[in-house]
């Protein structure tokens, strides 16, 4: 029986005979079927809350009488069914198990198993087994479909919007964003979460639609988006007022809003000119003042067309000048007791009108002014405040302090009050002024001399001590209060001069300083010379270089003892010498300080024998050179004279002294 059927479903019986003896034996034939696993069919997808059928399937059974079912959900049996009734005809049959269920989101990864068992054989209780799983999959259907918007629902041509849709569900929903028709069907714009409209035209209007959507479902949400026509608006900027300050520069800007093109215009309201540059680039115009002056303090207006619209939008230019602190000046150095001039002065000051200076001492107002008469000045100018006042020492340390306000309430800027400040120092002039020579006034040649000067004043006046020339002038030798003079020399005689001085003026004092010199130098000449003729003239003369009050003695020296010779200004003449003039002549200088002495020996020879006869022509050489030696032997003494620092007079000295 290949293959086996229904029909060999029988009991079949084998007879042997063997001659006259003959057996039968009986076999019966079976027939089963049962050739494939269980199929499980749901009847839609598992979503949350909604109930679903689940059918386990044993296709090509037989016999099903024999057939038993289960359907198990992890483990837990929903459901058996066994199909006892009895078969009515012989054939292959698909027998079904049906349970119905309400998913939740817990069943999601559990396994539900169909199982199938078929007896094939009574006899011996043998079964044949046979199953299927499946795992579960809940899903959720999308909902809670949002829209949000931004900035507005609302919007002007040319805007831009940006809609952002979003939907719960599982597995995740994907969102469809959708513009609805006129005729209701619906235009997919997008499958992105977020749509991003742009430039928008009034066409742009009407509703847009969101949707959710999974496996299990699609939930919606609109939302309607109205463009209007865009406004046509004109701005002007930083108005509607701007305040500046002279030199500074503006910009004013004028914008319009609602035209793609707009053209622009500039103009002062009262059609001056307007003394800046315009630049215009797509919807925006800007007027540059730069650097803003006073003819630029207008009302200004940018009229901005648009097809056949016209606007025009104001702004006023409200200009200051308040660029420095105030300046304090004085007159001239203060001093104790001599009035002074101070000014306050504000520069390139505008408005004039608004201005107040205060000049204050201390916390003390010494004057105050406005300056009202200049309201229709429009011009930058300097204004000042004065006043004169006699400084004393008390006002030393005291501040000066010059403030200026420009009061304009309805201007806003920064600073609207300005002040500088300045310390008061009063000078004392110097005073008291002393020089004081140690140990005297008249001094020894040698000695240390410290000549010491001193003054009073503020600030400490500064010392300086000179020594005066022979032409008036001075010559500065020291800036320390003491001046010491070292071993002196006659050189160091003078008047000498200690100066004090500071800002505020000069003082000075003078003392003469004489320095007392011992004789020194002396010269003892004879002339023509120290060997001489009997007959001729000889001129015996002494000079010194000393000061003043010096005494010179001539004298002839003899062992009976000197003799003082009569001279006159250090000079004695023999008019002709005789042999008993040879001998020593002695020079003596002397003064308070010392003496000293000089001598020569004068040496006369006589005349030879023969030459006692005098031709005439010799006695008229004689006669003239009598006069002529001693004329020379006077001038010399005058030219030394002149050149000598002290002579004395024999004629004229007192009878004491010789």
């Amino acid at each position: 029986m290949d293959p086996v059927g229904f029909e060999n479903e029988h009991s079949y019986l084998c007879t042997a005979t063997c001659g006259s003896g003959k057996q039968e034996k009986e076999i019966k034939v079976q027939i089963y079927s049962f050739p494939k696993d269980p199929e499980i069919y749901l009847s839609g997808p598992l979503e949350v809350g909604k109930l679903v059928t689940v059918t386990c399937l044993v296709p090509d059974v037989y016999p099903f009488d024999r057939l038993e079912m289960d359907l198990l959900k992890d483990n837990q049996n929903l459901k058996s069914q066994y199909f006892l009734e009895p078969t009515e005809k012989k054939s292959l049959e698909t027998k079904s198990l049906e349970v119905t269920f309400t998913p939740t989101n817990e069943d999601t990864g559990k396994d539900l198993v169909c199982r199938a068992k078929l007896l094939v054989d009574e006899i011996d209780v043998e079964y044949e087994k046979r199953e299927t799983t499946e795992k579960l999959q809940v899903y959720i259907a999308p909902r809670d479909t949002v829209i949000f918007v931004n900035p507005s629902t609302r919007l002007q041509e040319g805007d831009s919007v940006t809609m952002t849709c979003s939907s719960e569900g599982l597995p995740a929903p994907q969102i469809l964003w959708s513009k609805k028709l006129d005729n209701s069907n619906l235009q997919l714009l997008s499958e992105n979460a977020t749509l991003t409209l742009i430039a928008m035209r009034m066409e742009d209007s009407g509703i847009y639609v969101c949707e959710g959507v999974n496996i299990i479902g699609r939930n919606r949400k609109e939302m309607e988006l109205i463009v209007q026509e865009k406004s046509f608006t004109v701005e002007i900027s930083p108005g509607p007022q701007v305040v500046a300050q002279v030199g500074d520069s503006v910009m004013l800007t004028c914008s319009a809003t609602g035209c793609e093109s707009p053209s622009f215009s500039w103009r002062t309201q009262i059609d001056s000119p307007l003394n800046g540059k315009v630049s215009s680039e797509g919807t925006t115009s800007t007027l540059t003042l730069s650097p803003v002056s006073l003819e630029n303090e207008h009302s200004y207006l940018c009229t901005a067309t648009c097809g056949h619209k016209k606007l025009e939008k104001g702004i006023k230019v409200d200009l200051y000048s308040f660029p420095r602190d105030p300046e304090i000046e004085t007159s001239g150095v203060l001093v104790d007791g001599n009035p002074v001039t101070i000014s306050c002065k504000v520069p390139h000051v505008y408005p004039l009108d608004r201005l107040e200076i205060e000049l204050l001492k201390g916390e003390s107002v010494m004057k105050s002014k406005h300056f009202f008469e200049d309201e229709h000045k429009k011009s930058l100018e300097t204004k000042s405040l004065e006043i004169t006042f006699v400084p004393t020492t008390e006002d030393t340390g005291k501040v000066l302090v010059c403030q200026a306000k420009l009061n304009i309430d309805e201007m806003e800027f920064e600073p609207k009050q300005r002040q500088s400040t300045q310390t008061i120092y009063v000078n004392v002039a110097p005073r008291n002024t002393t020089i004081l020579v140690s140990p005297s006034v008249i001094v020894k040649e040698g000695s240390s001399v410290n000549i010491t000067c001193s003054s009073n004043g503020l600030p400490a006046p500064k010392i300086l001590l000179s020594r005066q020339l022979n032409n008036g002038d001075l010559q500065p030798l020291s800036e320390n209060t003491t001046l010491t003079l070292i071993s002196t020399t006659m050189e160091d005689s003078g008047i000498y001069v200690c100066e004090g001085i500071n800002q505020a003026g000069v003082s000075r004092k003078e003392v003469e300083l004489v320095i007392q010199v011992a004789p020194k130098d002396i010269k003892l000449t004879a002339f023509p010379s120290e060997s001489v003729k009997e007959g001729e003239t000889v001129i015996i003369s002494c000079t010194c270089r000393n000061v003043p009050k010096t005494w010179i003695i001539l004298k002839k020296k003899a062992e009976t003892g000197d003799t003082v010779l009569k001279s006159t200004d250090g000079a004695y003449t023999i008019h002709k010498v005789q042999l008993e003039d040879a001998g020593v002549y002695e020079c003596e200088s002397k003064n308070d300080v010392g003496l000293q002495l000089r001598s020569i020996k004068l040496d006369v020879k006589g005349r030879e024998s023969n030459k006692d006869y005098f031709s005439p022509e010799l006695l008229m050489l004689y006669c003239a050179s009598s006069l002529i030696i001693p004329a020379i032997g006077m001038i010399i003494y005058f030219a030394r004279k002149a050149n000598m620092k002290g002579s004395y007079s024999l004629v004229e000295a007192q009878k004491s002294k010789v």
